[in-house]
């Protein structure tokens, strides 16, 4: 759905409450939910991103709802970042956390290219690490680890 511009019917949702385990995040009683939904188009197929925004941040509250109840009355503030918001606000090209899309044609021995997938390029001492090389995006700091590794092997 995503690569002819629709928002999926299902979508993917990935929920943190990061002021469970810190409370300076937000007051007393209260709780700070993001949400990072995967597999959205970076141009809608109809009307922008603008026309739809809070209809997207309708859809993951009412998600959120059915396995939360008490989360869609509880909202008091939100913030929808679409994939061009986060271009826009954070250089993301098209939104794209990953850097490039997790497809088999993009995966191991092939990410970011086929030369510099074991982080090593054709610069002497000029590493890659980050989501765009193996193995992707997510906050697993797994490509530094590996660019790290990497380096120490060859030095």
């Amino acid at each position: 759905a995503s690569q002819q511009g629709h928002v999926p019917d299902r979508l993917w949702v990935d929920c943190v409450l990061a002021s469970n385990v810190d409370d300076t995040l937000a007051p007393n009683g209260r709780h700070m939910l993001t949400c990072f939904v995967q597999y959205l188009p970076y141009s809608p197929a109809q009307g922008s991103w603008d026309d739809r925004r809070e209809l997207l941040g309708d859809q993951v509250t009412e998600l959120i709802g059915q396995f939360a109840p008490n989360v869609p009355g509880s909202v008091i503030a939100r913030r929808v970042y679409t994939p061009l918001d986060l271009e826009q606000t954070f250089g993301i090209t098209e939104g794209n956390i990953f850097h490039g899309d997790i497809s088999l044609e993009q995966m191991f021995f092939m990410r970011p290219l086929p030369r510099w997938s074991r982080y090593e390029t054709p610069i002497q001492n000029l590493y890659l690490c980050g989501a765009g090389t193996h193995p992707g995006g997510g906050v697993t700091g797994a490509p530094g680890h590996n660019a790290a590794h990497a380096i120490l092997q060859n030095n």
